[in-house]
């Protein structure tokens, strides 16, 4: 952080520039988003109901807090995003700098998911920027004109329309698969860092890692893949 910044907001640069300090900033940052990927999934997974159910929850979630409720959470979501990919980039890069002969050769026996976890990182960033313009924003599309029987915003038809194109779909995919390779790595340095992890509790650690992130691979694939390869509200 610069000097402006940091008179400005001195335990927020002091917390930044300790290597511990981001380290919580991962951990705390992923569990905010290990627990929203939860609900947004329970969320997505309401189109499978059909075109009302699923409307109703879209409405209910623009309504909720006035409206002022799902922007907060988008905003929330974004900032935690980039608060997580920023500080796991710039520790990722002390670490190249500091890593001796030793370091490196073990760094061969770290799993493939850890290794990437930089760059899966900086594409789920992407990612996350386009999803919010397309579904959010609805920008380069006319998904702001869907309407329902109810002359609601037809939420449903805009999610069947955009996962219908190929391009859109696969990116998703792919998304979803580098989160989840980040995930089934990540939950389980998130316990450490916060001094949840042991000897004992490692194993299982391990599995609900593992378990987690295959569940949320499935849960938000099957969408897409309902939608473009086997024609689901098409």
């Amino acid at each position: 952080m610069n000097a402006p910044a940091c008179s400005s907001f001195p335990i927020v640069c002091r917390v930044w520039k300790s290597s511990i300090g981001r380290k919580y900033i991962v951990a705390i940052t992923g569990l905010a988003l290990v627990l929203f990927l939860a609900g947004h999934l329970t969320g997505n997974l309401v189109v499978f109901l059909g075109r009302e159910a699923f409307n109703d929850y879209a409405q209910f979630l623009h309504h909720f807090l006035h409206g002022a409720g799902v922007w907060v959470a988008r905003i929330g979501l974004l900032g935690a995003v980039v608060l997580h990919v920023a500080a796991t980039v710039s520790l990722t890069a002390e670490n190249r700098a500091a890593r001796t002969a030793y370091e490196k050769e073990t760094n061969i026996q770290t799993s493939k998911s850890s290794r990437i976890m930089i760059w899966s990182g900086i594409t789920i960033l992407v990612f996350v920027i386009y999803h919010l313009m397309h579904f959010t924003l609805r920008l380069g599309n006319t998904y702001s004109s869907y309407r329902d029987e109810l002359g609601r915003h037809d939420a449903w038809q805009m999610v069947v329309d955009g996962f219908s194109v190929w391009y859109v779909s696969a990116f998703y995919v792919l998304a979803m698969t580098l989160l989840c390779s980040h995930l089934s790595h990540g939950v389980g340095a998130m316990f450490q860092t916060l001094g949840l992890r042991s000897k004992k509790s490692a194993p299982l650690i391990t599995v609900v890692s593992k378990g987690y992130a295959a569940f949320i691979w499935i849960g938000f694939v099957s969408i897409p893949a309902a939608i473009y390869i086997f024609g689901f509200g098409r």
